[in-house]
């Protein structure tokens, strides 16, 4: 089990009205966003978004480690 604090952006974001929340997750980063997607309904599928870890960019089949960072970054759209 992993404690990691979740970055979220943009419409992540907004549908989880927070920036940020620390999560306890036993599993890979797909997992992770499954569970988050659930949780907050999350519109995008996991094709359309980029994981990082701790600054880096990650694969989904990573498993986060104890502190990590990692955040979930949608397509983003610009003006």
């Amino acid at each position: 089990m992993a404690r990691v604090t979740v970055l979220y952006f943009a419409s992540l974001r907004d549908a989880a009205a927070c920036d940020s929340e620390v999560v306890d997750h036993e599993g890979d980063l797909a997992a992770l966003y499954g569970c988050l997607r659930e949780r907050y309904g999350f519109a995008l599928p996991i094709e359309r978004v980029r994981v990082a870890m701790d600054g880096a960019f990650a694969d989904w089949r990573d498993l986060p480690r104890d502190g990590a960072d990692v955040a979930f970054i949608p397509p983003v759209s610009g003006g």
